[in-house]
């Protein structure tokens, strides 16, 4: 018989009521009370985290990844609860570091307490475990009626009941009437062909987000390498814009390479590509210091930043497509 494994880590669906307004009390075991009479199959419960999602840090995904593994020595599939507001994070950061892993492991939650009269908790956590039972491998969210990738989920919306969107890439996967369809699983490509899975877990939190905006000084590049951080993923303008006159983006940022710092570029745009390689500005840099983040959400490319930083070798994992977090 089938058997799952619910890891259980806080957030809005397990949040009730108190004095200083939503806060997560229930666990893994009060979850699977509420489901108890429709249940797919035997699912045990584990408690990882009972916090907020906001608190969800590098230092939680590395600890979350174990338990993944753990729980699936022994189980088909793994359900995570998890808040929504770092659940794109999350999710991209268990992709790289569970790739390979063979079997489902999925994130879901809710926008409304599993408590709540018109919760939507109760309709998701279903959906995750059918997902989970699958044996489709991979780390997806699933939300509503979709199941998104991992390296492709971004949160879209704050009060809506579908707050995700899969950006840049089909959902994996839908929900209708006849059950759930896979049509587009998340992809993996070992670094090495034929390499075991093991569970990659080490990862590096000095990475800083920058989103330019017209005036964006220089000097912020050099409080970087002075601040101690390794890694820099930053949201250009349009296909990869960034001003050159007057305040010199592309000098300081040939400094910050030069002191060791690795660079990642995104686009601004939430649709389609960053491409250095337009633009005569942006040639020399992606050819000597910043690489080219292509399509990848800011999501998957902060953590796979981070998660690069962690491993040996941390440049070819960058310039690697593991999970399809980037279309070639």
């Amino acid at each position: 018989m089938p058997k799952l494994t619910l890891l259980a880590t806080g957030g809005t669906v397990a949040c009730t009521p108190g004095d200083n307004g939503l806060a997560p009390t229930l666990l893994a075991r009060d979850l699977l009370r509420y489901l108890a009479d429709d249940l797919p199959c035997e699912v045990k419960g584990q408690d990882v985290f009972l916090m907020d999602s906001s608190n969800m840090q590098p230092e939680e995904w590395s600890v979350l990844a174990c338990a993944v593994q753990e729980a699936l020595r022994d189980s088909d599939g793994a359900v995570i609860t998890h808040g929504t507001d770092t659940m794109a994070y999350t999710a991209a950061a268990l992709s790289y570091m569970l790739a390979g892993i063979g079997k489902p492991v999925i994130l879901t939650g809710s926008q409304l307490p599993l408590l709540h009269a018109l919760t939507d908790a109760r309709l998701n956590l279903l959906r995750a475990m059918d997902a989970a039972l699958s044996g489709v491998p991979g780390v997806y969210v699933c939300f509503g009626d979709m199941l998104i990738s991992g390296v492709r989920c971004v949160k879209t919306h704050t009060t809506s009941m579908t707050p995700f969107a899969s950006v840049n890439a089909p959902p994996a996967g839908r929900f209708d009437a006849e059950g759930l369809h896979i049509d587009h699983p998340q992809p993996y490509c070992p670094l090495t062909p034929g390499e075991p899975f093991r569970v990659r877990s080490s990862i590096d939190p000095r990475v800083l987000l920058i989103k330019l905006v017209p005036g964006t000084s220089p000097e912020i590049f050099r409080f970087l390498g002075d601040a101690g951080y390794r890694g820099l993923v930053i949201e250009t303008f349009g296909l990869g814009g960034l001003h050159y006159i007057r305040r010199n983006l592309v000098s300081a940022m040939e400094e910050l390479g030069k002191r060791g710092v690795r660079m990642l570029a995104v686009s601004q745009c939430l649709y389609e590509k960053a491409d250095l390689s337009i633009y005569e500005v942006g040639r020399g840099l992606m050819r000597q210091t910043v690489a080219s983040g292509r399509d990848m959400t800011t999501e998957a490319a902060v953590c796979k930043m981070m998660w690069a930083l962690g491993q040996e070798q941390p440049d070819l994992w960058l310039a690697h497509r593991l999970v399809g977090e980037y279309r070639e």
